[in-house]
């Protein structure tokens, strides 16, 4: 009778322990996040296109260009003579003013030193930058992701805002080889 007690106790420890199952996750993501997130964008971006054209449509005087970096842009002072363009680590000095898409003024007559393409900028500032000569004036009217974005630039402009920049380039300083 021992002998079957520890036989059964044995025999039961042994086929009720299981070996250990994988958990599932407790929720499976689809992607909708990022199909509703994707699709937020698309409205944002054709409300601001429409604004943008809405202000060109407005202002015929101005003969607006078309980037291909994807912002619009005119010169207020154009140089016509053939000189330097900024290159990549060249030291350049510019003024800037920027507002809002409606006109309010955010910083005024900022003046910047800036090396070309190894400090931070916003997108659209430097490839507009790129597009001017020494004493140039131009106008550029940038979408919020070719500005500051989601994040703004955590002082005076804000998540998603359009920005119209009048620059300046003052000086361009070649970098030595």
């Amino acid at each position: 009778m021992k002998n079957l007690l520890i036989l059964s106790t044995v025999l039961l420890l042994c086929f009720s322990c299981k070996p250990p199952e994988a958990r599932l996750p407790e929720s499976v993501q689809s992607g909708s996040f990022l199909k509703a997130s994707a699709e937020r964008n698309k409205k944002l971006n054709e409300l601001e296109q429409k604004q943008i054209l809405d202000i060109i449509k407005s202002n015929p005087e101005n003969n607006y260009i078309a980037s291909e970096s994807g912002f619009w842009y005119y010169y207020n002072t154009k140089v016509e003579m053939d000189t330097v363009q900024p290159q990549f680590g060249d030291v350049v000095g510019f003024t800037f003013n920027v507002s809002n898409i409606e006109g309010n003024e955010i910083y005024a007559n900022t003046t910047k030193t800036y090396i070309m393409d190894k400090e931070e900028l916003f997108t659209g500032l430097r490839e507009g930058l790129k597009l001017l000569k020494p004493s140039e004036t131009a106008t550029f009217i940038f979408p919020s992701q070719k500005a500051f974005g989601y994040y703004g630039d955590e002082h005076k402009i804000g998540t998603n805002v359009p920005l119209i920049c009048e620059v300046t380039l003052n000086t361009i300083t070649q970098k030595n080889d």
